[in-house]
């Protein structure tokens, strides 16, 4: 294969760039190289002065032995040919055991485009289940760190992932394209200024995951500085005193705030042209003064005491506390914003007696990090990968901008997987509360995990979800959908299920709804059945509650009381959505109640 000079030349492309001496062309050229993308992009009607395109296939965990290779194929694209490629069905239908692999091999032409996109660029995959939307994003960053070494590393890669469970199936995909010490976090641990060891009431979460929250933690902070004089400052100098007038200092407050700068700094800014006016005043009295003048001045007692009385030092925890707590405090600063009832559903039940006896929410986390934002920019990345994005609310999202003011996203999702209260509707939205409303939204519609059966079937649950999304199509038909109805012997009828498909080759994941899940484990216990849990990404057998599901996968998937599923929540019918979506090879429903589909 080759392009332009590459023509009459031949390569063989893989994971990971193979070489005899750094000076002469390698053996294997890496799957991120430009001339590598041929090979991806080629067709038979375009087919890019690719004359032969060459697959291989190996035996799974080969690391290249001549005796694993089980078979190649060819397609002649210089002649017109093209072909369904068997070896990349094969290993795309590959049975799912232990963490995700990577998806180097099989690549298709709409994933290779948004791989391979610009660093600059931000980009929002809208992908459908089963499309590959996260190996996209994670083969992405692989590109990006490969095609901008420097730029990358100085500004540091973030994966950002809903759980740590779903951090756990993903872990081995970088390393295995050769990419280690890539940071792959969840937005708490990123934000976390303290354990979460609280909790929230849901209406009083959904209140503090507005973004009307952005403006009463403003308001909160900034209440705290006053432009009105607090009298004049006089600074000693030997014998001589130094005045700056009530009426300036006021000015110069009043300035500062008019730039808006972070909180931190504006208070370095006062005091900064406090001095500045002091400095002026001497320079007219007795010429330039010196650098350490200057200084001394600067540390002077009242300049110190007045900058602290007309803009105080604060800490995040400090204006959080204080809001939760007094509730003539949060009036003040979300009059106009929530009503009396918002207002009083916020306020802590119990306050504490100061902020280092509280217990912080996860949603307090989130402002914390937003008043902590306000005071002093935090460290940033050079790019981020957001998964499972549909899930953020406008302040989690605010939480990401802010480290992605000067870098770019990858955001992916799937808006009929939003399952948390304040799931987004629409890209558009979040993308402008993420910083990046300019990215282009890139639909991913062809799944290449999911059978068709089992994506007409969550196709049928898609139109009872109230989101704007293109159904999925799968170009996979093989798979099996089956219904297993329980009689009123619920366990029972799962221990025959988990049993059936114990007989066919592959990773079983028991997906319950939360209530269920002991009641199921103990079933398949007592029946003989080892069984893990969602973290123990070897295991045979998962049982998996349902709230933890989403970006996982297993080759069975026994779905447990699907009523009871949709029921347990506001967004139940999406979480069901979810769980309908992960078998890769076999979907058994197993129900005593109707079915909501």
């Amino acid at each position: 294969m080759g392009q332009s000079c590459h023509i009459g030349q031949s390569y063989h492309i893989g994971r990971l760039r193979i070489t005899e001496h750094p000076a002469v062309p390698p053996l294997v050229v890496d799957w991120r190289a430009p001339v590598s993308r041929a090979f991806y992009q080629a067709s038979a009607r375009e087919p890019q002065d690719v004359v032969v395109r060459r697959r291989f296939g190996w035996a799974p965990g080969s690391r290249g032995d001549s005796a694993d290779l089980t078979g190649l194929e060819d397609e002649h694209l210089g002649r017109g040919e093209e072909h369904a490629s068997g070896i990349v069905v094969r290993e795309i239908e590959r049975p799912r055991v232990g963490p995700m692999r990577d998806i180097a091999a099989t690549i298709q032409p709409e994933q290779d485009d948004l791989v391979r996109g610009g660093l600059a660029d931000s980009v929002c995959v809208q992908g459908a289940p089963g499309t590959g939307k996260t190996a996209v994003g994670l083969h992405r960053a692989a590109y990006l760190l490969y095609t901008h070494p420097q730029r990358i590393r100085r500004g540091g890669l973030l994966i950002l992932g809903p759980n740590r469970t779903f951090l756990s199936y993903i872990s081995e995909v970088l390393p295995a394209l050769g990419e280690t010490g890539v940071r792959q976090s969840t937005l708490i641990e990123e934000i976390a200024r303290h354990p979460v060891n609280g909790s929230d009431e849901p209406a009083a979460a959904l209140l503090k995951h507005d973004v009307r929250m952005a403006d009463v933690l403003r308001r909160a902070l900034y209440a705290r500085v006053s432009a009105e004089s607090a009298g004049s400052v006089a600074v000693p100098d030997g014998s001589y005193r130094w005045r700056v007038s009530g009426d300036e200092l006021e000015r110069i407050v009043a300035r500062v705030l008019a730039e808006q700068p972070p909180y931190a700094i504006g208070r370095e800014r006062v005091r900064t042209r406090i001095v500045e006016r002091i400095r002026e005043q001497a320079e007219r009295r007795a010429g330039v003064v010196p650098g350490a003048w200057v200084r001394k001045i600067e540390r002077a007692r009242a300049i110190g005491e007045h900058v602290d009385a007309v803009w105080p030092r604060v800490r995040p925890e400090e204006v959080v506390a204080r809001l939760l707590a007094d509730a003539d405090e949060l009036a003040g600063a979300a009059g106009g914003l929530f009503d009396a009832d918002e207002q009083k559903a916020l306020l802590w039940a119990r306050p504490p007696r100061s902020w280092k006896s509280a217990r912080w929410s996860a949603a307090d986390l989130v402002l914390l990090d937003e008043v902590a934002g306000l005071m002093e920019h935090p460290p940033g990345y050079g790019h981020l990968v957001v998964d499972e994005a549909q899930d953020l609310s406008p302040m989690e999202c605010r939480a990401i901008a802010r480290r992605a003011s000067f870098g770019s996203l990858t955001v992916l999702g799937d808006l009929a997987q939003g399952t948390t209260p304040w799931a987004a509707r629409s890209w558009p939205a979040l993308l402008a509360h993420l910083g990046k409303p300019d990215a282009a939204v890139v639909p991913l519609t062809t799944g290449f995990r999911m059978p068709r059966a089992v994506v007409g079937l969550a196709n049928r649950l898609l139109a009872r979800l109230d989101v704007e999304v293109p159904a999925a199509r799968s170009l996979r038909g093989d798979g099996e959908l089956g219904f297993r109805k329980a009689d009123g012997d619920l366990p029972g009828a799962v221990v025959d299920a988990v049993r059936a498909a114990i007989g066919r080759e592959g990773s079983i994941g028991v997906v319950a709804a939360d209530v269920d899940v002991d009641r199921v484990r103990s079933a398949l216990g007592a029946a003989g059945i080892v069984v893990g849990g969602p973290d123990e990404l070897g295991a045979r057998v998962s049982v998996v509650p349902a709230s933890v599901v989403k970006g996982l996968e297993y080759d069975h998937v026994v779905a447990v009381e699907p009523a009871t599923i949709a029921e347990a929540e506001e967004r139940g019918l999406h979480r069901l959505y979810v769980v309908l979506t992960r078998a890769v090879s076999r979907l058994e429903v197993v129900h005593g109640r109707p079915l909501p589909f």
